[in-house]
């Protein structure tokens, strides 16, 4: 059974930094790669960062490139998403997620592409 329990979420003055923390089990980053996403109330849900299995490529969602970075702890098997320069925008509950398969870089921000959720943790940024 596939397991994510997300971490780290919290309230934050803009210009702020956090570091969410995606902890799996039954699954292995190398195979397939993993996700994150955010939603905020009244908007669909966005993909913030991927980062493939084998390879490690990483992609980002343009509303956060250079100012978050994807990285893993295989010997963990955990996901980090280090967000710095935290912006009110940014505000929204954020989700760790795995495919059940080959995910291309290219759509690894495509939601549907994703099998198995974690529940998620609230990140609030204070203007």
């Amino acid at each position: 059974e596939v397991q994510l329990v997300e971490s780290g979420g919290g309230l934050v003055q803009a210009g702020g930094s956090l570091r969410l923390s995606c902890a799996a089990s039954g699954f292995r980053f190398d195979d397939y790669g993993i996700g994150w996403f955010r939603q905020a109330p009244g908007k669909e849900r966005e993909g913030v960062a991927g980062i493939s299995g084998g390879d490690g490529r990483t992609i980002y969602g343009d509303s956060v490139k250079g100012r978050f970075t994807i990285s893993t702890d295989n010997a963990k098997n955990t996901v980090y998403l280090q967000m710095n320069n935290l912006k009110p925008e940014d505000t929204a509950v954020y989700s760790c997620a795995a495919p059940a398969a080959v995910v291309p870089l290219n759509e690894m921000g495509n939601s549907y592409k994703y099998h198995y959720w974690g529940q998620g943790t609230q990140v609030t940024v204070s203007s």
